[in-house]
This record gives C-alpha cells, structure tokens and sequence, in this order.
C-alpha cells in the first residue's frame, strides 16, 4: 500500500516561495508516477506537475510554468513542489498523488490510485 503524506503549505504573500514536501512510500515497483494537483474552492482539481520515476521525466502545467517546480529525494523518499513567484490565484489545498506502473506523466486525477491527505496553501496580503 503506497502512503502519501504532504507538508509545507502556509499562508504567504504575493511574490513569496514556498516549497511543498510529499514523502511517498510503499511503492512495489520501480516505475511510477507522482503528482502534484490542487483545488480551489468552488473549482475543479486540477493538475499542477507530475514526475516519473524511471526517468526523471517531468511535467509542468502551463498556468505554474516557470514558477513552479518539481523534483525528487529518492533517498528520503520525498518529492517536492518548489513554488517560486506565488500569486493569489495559486490559493488551493494541494494534494499529491501516486500511481505505479507507468513510465510516463499521468495528468488525468483519475489515473491516480493513492493520494494524500492534503495541505492548504493561501497567498494573500
């Protein structure tokens, strides 16, 4: 059983970073996928950036593009947003997610097997 756990959200200012944590564990084979998706009140969840384990491989929406960036810790079992330039439209609770045996993006939510508990992120001044 594969076991999701976010931290780091927060509330922030307009400009501010803040890099989101997601330690993921449980996983039964080497290929897999975790993403990041978040969801505003009132809106749909949407996907936010994806990484593939085989290769590394990544996968940025454009509304996060050049602000935002994912990346890896294998040895702590960890993935990480990096949210750089934040703007009050990236208010959302942000979830993580996982799904094993791809070895490609997956950016459909509901292509995603295990999922994490949550953490809210609020840019405002």
């Amino acid at each position: 059983q594969v076991h999701l756990m976010e931290s780091g959200g927060g509330l922030v200012q307009p400009g501010d970073s803040l890099r989101l944590s997601c330690v993921a564990s449980g996983f039964t084979r080497d290929s897999y996928a975790v993403g990041w998706f978040r969801q505003a009140p009132g809106k749909e969840r949407e996907a936010v950036s994806c990484i593939v384990n085989s290769d590394g491989s990544t996968y940025v929406a454009d509304s996060v593009k050049g602000r935002f960036t994912i990346s890896r810790d294998n040895a702590k079992n960890t993935v990480y947003l990096q949210m750089n330039s934040v703007k009050p439209e990236d208010t959302a609770v942000y979830y993580c997610a996982a799904v094993e045996g791809v070895r490609w993006a997956v950016l459909g939510q509901y292509e995603y097997d295990y999922w994490g508990q949550g953490t809210q992120v609020t840019v405002s001044s």
